[in-house]
């Protein structure tokens, strides 16, 4: 058992090399004549100019978190607030990365796509895979090397609330990332379409836009970076769930079974190595229709997972084959493989449900194009009732999860359901390294059909970026689905280890809805999720009203502008600082909120925080799933009519679909994504200050 982390780290470092190597083939593209890469340097320069300034208002965030924790918790001094803020390193690195490599490969694809989707797929997938394997590589060796540090060869007082730190590092830049990336890149997209779309009556991406160059970057700090810290804290605290847990169950002392420990780390390396083996499988037909493109792309999704279930069994045989360990007996080993097989399985089941009611291959986004005929108030309508429709759904399953989760755990030993809940999350995100690689490649193929448009390439050149762009909303939505199904098992987790806290400090913890204070949290964490989506897309609402306004005063100011007058160029820094500027100022209360409201009940009602808690992980996954696949659906549905259906381009139903996505923008690249994020985070900052709210 000993050698497990070690293995672990080896596979993430497996994970970061194949992340150069794939960095080494896109890097040796061709990024085409002098046009496209102008273009390309002019994406590369906003996003990290934004990141940049992001991240140096983060830094003032995470120094006032690391002072708490050395203040206030005992483990914190000073190994928490190390093990904190190296977490913070690893996430922003992840995003850092990944959107570096993304503006590289942009351009690379569009110049690839001139010779159709053979070339184009895999070498946007492998841009993709640049940042899906380093947010599996870096989580990975983050944790297996924070593990060996502070529990294996230090051996330092409360090592596991030690290593729960490192969580919250990771999720204290995800949320920031994700909430100031989305702010950001919907307040550009949004701008161009109602002013370039609709009002102009000029194609996406057309060079005379002002904001086209601003809504490409934002794809990229938002789409790229922000989902890279997103699924960077959501693959750690999979991980990290199961092992805090392990820790307060009284059943399970680490010097006697450190299988229970070790095991979450052992699952993530079968996972690091099915992920590695599947990006290999991806390869592309040479066909333009989006279900053979989806086919290759699914590929190495699929593959990993059946490599992940085939190893978990094997662990399972390996571990649990006994009748004893360290005291916990062992009914049945085969237990927790189940648990973990079954989140996996309930993890693509619910990609498969955002697949469905996002995919233009599927009734509800036909629907919502037929409904365009009618104009957008149907298209709003239909919209919100397919995101509505698709959460019951994913509800049943995620239940389903659960329920097949604590069974495996309860056949292992009684008494460990819980703890084979959290290792189900795990399942669901083991084959992260993929995951993430197919959910990154659709900015790169979006951003790719910017550059086609405006260097004013062959039209069947963006006709290939379209359809991989429109394949790329339906892979994004499903690893959304697997992020947010797994914040739900990952934050049940930890409001176990949350629960178990308080016991060993001797306080019960009380969810008896019937205690006034219990109700209270629960209502105030029902709302919270509301009021965070309220603020997040109202940011939006801000920011796209002062682009709308700026793109408008360009169109009406500058002579020959909307015309197209040769010489004729818009003032493209103008709309990237509007973005920019509103991005950092709005993303700072809802970031805000989800440490200062838990910490603030912790510290006056231990109970009511437990009732809030609980309110804000149904309230926020519902919310979630709503959002994202509402979002993804109404894209979608503009991106059907756009490909000829219902009048095409420029018909009034188009018009109408474009309303419909301008309204979900924040929907699916705002407010959903940081939702599972929120809930986490709070459950996070709950159990890492129990000991001093008691």
């Amino acid at each position: 058992m000993s050698a497990v982390p070690y293995v672990a780290l080896l596979t993430a470092l497996a994970g970061l090399g194949l992340a150069a190597f794939f960095f080494q083939l896109v890097k040796k593209a061709s990024p085409g004549d002098a046009r496209m890469v102008e273009l390309m340097e002019a994406i590369q320069q906003g996003a990290r100019a934004f990141l940049r300034r992001e991240y140096t208002w983060v830094a003032g965030f995470v120094v006032a978190m690391t002072v708490l924790i050395f203040i206030f918790l005992d483990y914190g001094r000073p190994w928490g607030a190390i093990a904190y803020v190296t977490g913070a390193i690893a996430s922003a690195l992840a995003g850092f990365v990944g959107m570096t490599v993304a503006t590289l490969a942009n351009a690379r694809t569009a110049e690839a796509a001139k010779t159709g989707p053979q070339l184009a797929l895999p070498l946007a997938f492998r841009g993709g895979a640049v940042m899906g394997f380093t947010v599996a590589g870096l989580g990975l060796a983050g944790l297996s090397l924070s593990y060996l540090v502070y529990v294996v060869w230090l051996k330092v007082d409360d090592p596991f609330d030690v290593l729960t730190a490192f969580a919250l590092g990771g999720s204290s830049i995800a949320l920031f990332s994700r909430v100031g990336g989305g702010i950001y890149t919907k307040a550009a997209d949004v701008g161009a379409d109602l002013v370039g779309k609709v009002e102009a009556g000029i194609p996406e991406d057309d060079p005379r836009n002002p904001a086209t160059i601003a809504d490409n970057v934002g794809d990229n700090v938002g789409d790229v970076a922000g989902m890279g810290a997103d699924l960077f804290e959501s693959y750690v605290g999979s991980i990290i769930a199961p092992i805090a847990l392990a820790a307060f169950i009284p059943a399970i002392v680490f010097d006697d079974a450190p299988e229970f420990f070790v095991f979450p780390l052992a699952i993530a390396a079968v996972g690091m190595i099915a992920s590695i083996i599947g990006a290999f499988t991806v390869r592309s037909s040479g066909s333009a229709k989006v279900h053979d493109l989806s086919k290759a792309l699914h590929m190495g999704t699929n593959v990993a997972a059946l490599i992940t279930i085939v190893g978990t069994v094997v662990l399972g045989l390996v571990f649990f084959n006994t009748d004893d360990v360290g005291g916990v007996p062992i009914d049945n080993w085969w237990g927790l493989p189940l648990a973990v097989i079954g989140g996996l399985v309930v993890g693509y089941a619910i990609g498969k449900v955002a697949e469905i009611w996002t995919s233009d291959e599927f009734k509800p986004v036909k629907n919502i194009a037929r409904q365009a005929e009618t104009g957008p108030a149907t298209v709003v309508l239909s919209g919100i009732s397919a995101g509505m429709i698709s959460v019951a759904a994913s509800v049943v399953l995620v239940c389903a999860g659960i329920g097949i989760a604590y069974w495996g755990g309860e056949q292992l030993s009684e008494g460990l359901g819980i703890y084979g809940i959290a290792v189900a999350a795990i399942g669901m995100l083991a084959t992260t390294g993929v995951v993430v690689s197919v959910d990154a490649y659709g900015p790169i193929a979006d951003n790719a059909g910017g550059i086609a448009e405006m260097a004013h390439l062959d039209p069947k050149v963006r006709e290939v970026t379209d359809s991989l762009d429109s394949l790329g909303n339906t892979t994004a939505a499903v690893a959304k689905g697997f992020a947010v199904g797994s914040a739900a098992l990952t934050a049940l987790a930890l409001f176990k280890a949350f629960e178990a806290s308080l016991l060993r400090e001797g306080h019960i913890l009380s969810l008896d809805v019937g205690k006034v204070e219990v109700f209270i949290g629960l209502f105030l964490g029902t709302m919270l999720p509301f009021l965070f989506a309220s603020l997040t897309i109202d940011a939006v609402g801000r920011a796209a009203y002062k682009m709308i306004e700026e793109v408008r005063r360009q169109f009406r100011d500058i002579p020959g502008l909307r015309e197209g007058k040769e010489g004729v160029v818009p003032d493209y820094a103008r709309c990237v600082d509007i973005s920019t500027g509103a991005a950092l100022k709005e993303m700072l209360i809802p970031g805000a909120l989800a440490i200062v409201v838990p910490l603030a009940l912790g510290f006056i009602d231990v109970d009511a925080l437990g009732g809030f808690l609980a309110g804000a992980l149904v309230t926020g996954f519902a919310l979630a799933i709503f959002m994202a696949n509402a979002g993804g659906a109404w894209d979608n549905a503009k991106k059907y009519i756009e490909a000829g259906a219902h009048g095409g381009k420029g018909s009034e139903p188009h018009k109408a679909a474009v309303v419909g996505d301008t309204v979900g923008d924040p929907f699916k690249d705002t407010s959903g994504p940081a939702m599972n994020i929120l809930i986490k985070v709070m459950t996070i900052v709950s159990l890492i200050f129990a000991t001093a709210f008691v």
